[in-house]
């Protein structure tokens, strides 16, 4: 299925892996991915230091919207920024209320997520040390597992689980056959 896009926000402290294993992961896919700044489109030092340049600003990647999908990087750092944003409610908040895909990863479905009251009274997982952090607020069910896809909510544990994450989005944005070829060509399967 052509024409699918996700949006990938990156914050200082982002964590490297898991934005360019989802990141690569979706375009091998056949998605169209924006990687968007929080804070403008120069360079983000991620939690390693490594660096990555965004394609846009979040500014100029939200009126390009919307996009089937948008995906946010762990990261403690990274993802207490993400959950500060008052850009990143709004677009997670319609990206919600339409009924498209929402993928979090490691630090951000505990962070990021809760703190905008998003995927509220849904299955989710996030980075194991940060599971009472996510209990603590009774709207989510968190199950011990590598990748959790509810409805159109995907969240995964964290760097270890990042291709795991990407195929999951892969195959919720384009199809099964799809995913299966992106891991076979990954030598994932």
């Amino acid at each position: 299925m052509a024409g699918k896009s996700a949006l990938v926000i990156l914050a200082e402290g982002a964590e490297e892996m898991e934005a360019v294993i989802a990141i690569d992961t979706l375009r091998r896919g056949g998605v169209t991915v924006t990687v968007a700044g929080l804070n403008g489109g120069g360079p983000v030092q991620c939690s390693r230091d490594v660096v990555i340049h965004p394609d846009v600003a979040l500014d100029d990647a939200i009126s390009k919207g919307p996009y089937d999908a948008i995906v946010l990087p762990g990261g403690l750092k990274g993802s207490e920024s993400l959950g500060q944003s008052s850009e990143v409610k709004s677009i997670l908040t319609e990206q919600e209320k339409a009924g498209r895909v929402i993928g979090a990863i490691c630090a951000a479905p505990a962070v990021s997520l809760t703190a905008h009251g998003i995927g509220e009274g849904k299955s989710v997982t996030c980075y194991p040390s940060l599971k009472a952090s996510l209990l603590k607020s009774g709207k989510y069910t968190y199950l011990e597992k590598r990748v959790v896809v509810d409805g159109n909510l995907i969240t995964s544990q964290g760097p270890g689980t990042a291709f795991e994450f990407g195929l999951a989005l892969v195959e919720k944005l384009v199809d099964a056959e799809r995913k299966t070829t992106v891991a076979k060509g990954m030598l994932l399967e």
